[in-house]
């Protein structure tokens, strides 16, 4: 099987969700063919496999706008990076605060085509 570069991409920024917990469930379902990491997703009960199943969709029918067949499409490429960080406050014993990091994630899916 040849491997032709990147056919299609989709992407979503500022997600609520850590790259740390992305990439746990990105790394399920990386160099898979397209149906088979669908099904993995959904079966996933975690809240970062329906936000990445999200962008994978988009990514599948970006493909299908383009009029390529999903059964021959595995996923090339997911790249989780970091998004924005909301700093918040929380109040300490004595008059001490911590600061707590709300983190926030940017995914992209790249697909390829089998030939």
């Amino acid at each position: 099987m040849k491997n032709r570069d990147v056919i299609v991409k989709a992407g979503s920024r500022v997600l609520k969700s850590t790259p740390r917990k992305l990439n746990l469930v990105a790394g399920l379902v990386r160099n898979k063919k397209v149906s088979f990491a669908t099904v993995q997703l959904r079966f996933c009960e975690k809240k970062a496999a329906g936000l990445i199943r999200k962008v994978l969709n988009s990514a599948i029918a970006n493909a299908q706008n383009y009029g390529l067949d999903i059964d021959n499409l595995y996923i090339k490429e997911i790249l989780i990076g970091k998004s924005l960080t909301l700093r918040r406050v929380c109040p300490k014993a004595m008059g001490r605060a911590n600061r707590v990091s709300k983190r926030y994630s940017n995914i992209t899916v790249k697909l390829g085509e089998i030939i």
